[in-house]
């Protein structure tokens, strides 16, 4: 975030909002309720909290580093070469320098493009950018709202900022909003205050990644382009897109464990994991 950087005028869609809203809180009901995926968003971040910070990173080990990537539904189908041993080394060390200095947000676009640029720069490696935008959120929610390509791709002017986006002529248009961190922090205040004016007062941060997955899960299972395609399948049940894309379906069902181990091997264990499965 440049200094003096003017913040992006954003145009959000309150009946788009507040629809999706409604089929969120709908659609969460057979599963036990919203109220559930949104103590899964917090124990995700907590996973990652604890395979990552106090410099539990530099010690982290290629298994616990694909637990985490199981979380990430861009991530994990990609990442397999760089949990070689030849590749993992400088990936941990990758994620030490994205890490570094996080409390400074102004160097956040700096850092994820630093990161980035620690491996090849072509479209095979685009899901690279989504790795440093889950880890910064994961890690600091607070601090980092969520960046990655489905929120907002200015290069290919897709992501839910274009679904929700209030223009009759949306369909026709190339936003130019940069896909920066002003912008991802401009959109979250914005759709803080909506949810809090809709009754919405605790958690407000977790309900806003559901309701985004919501909106961009509508897209994909209306027209999604060809690399969702590719990681995820035909649904089955209307929540199924919305689970992929935060994270979710990273719970092992029946077995109230996630697929994640801690830095002392001891698997952590979610009360709930059922979360995932149709009643």
């Amino acid at each position: 975030m440049a200094v003096g950087e003017a913040r992006p005028e954003l145009h959000l869609s309150g009946p788009i909002l507040q629809q999706a809203l409604q089929q969120a809180i709908a659609g969460c009901e057979p599963m036990g309720g919203i109220e559930r995926y949104i103590e899964a968003l917090k124990l995700k971040s907590t996973l990652f909290k604890e395979a990552l910070l106090d410099n539990a990173h530099e010690t982290m080990s290629a298994e616990t580093f694909s637990g985490l990537c199981v979380f990430m539904s861009t991530v994990r189908r990609r990442v397999a070469p760089y949990l070689e041993v030849d590749k993992f080394t400088a990936l941990r060390t990758a994620v030490g320098e994205l890490l570094e200095g996080r409390e400074d947000t102004s160097t956040a676009d700096a850092r994820i493009n630093a990161f980035c640029l620690a491996f090849p720069v072509d479209k095979k490696h685009r899901w690279v950018r989504d790795l440093a935008a889950e880890i910064l959120h994961n890690v600091d929610p607070e601090r980092y709202p969520l960046m990655t390509r489905w929120m907002w791709d200015v290069n290919a002017n897709t992501g839910f900022l274009r679904e929700v986006w209030f223009d009759d002529q949306i369909d026709h248009m190339t936003l130019e909003v940069p896909d920066t961190y002003l912008t991802f922090i401009t959109l979250r205040e914005e759709l803080s205050q909506y949810l809090t004016e809709n009754g919405i007062f605790r958690d407000v941060l977790n309900y806003i990644d559901l309701l985004c997955a919501q909106i961009y899960a509508d897209y994909i299972c209306a027209q999604g382009g060809s690399y969702l395609r590719t990681d995820f399948a035909s649904p089955q049940d209307p929540m199924e897109y919305t689970r992929r894309l935060l994270g979710l379906d990273g719970i092992k069902p029946k077995t109230n464990k996630t697929r994640l181990k801690s830095i002392d091997g001891t698997a952590f264990v979610l009360e709930d994991a059922n979360l995932l499965e149709q009643n």
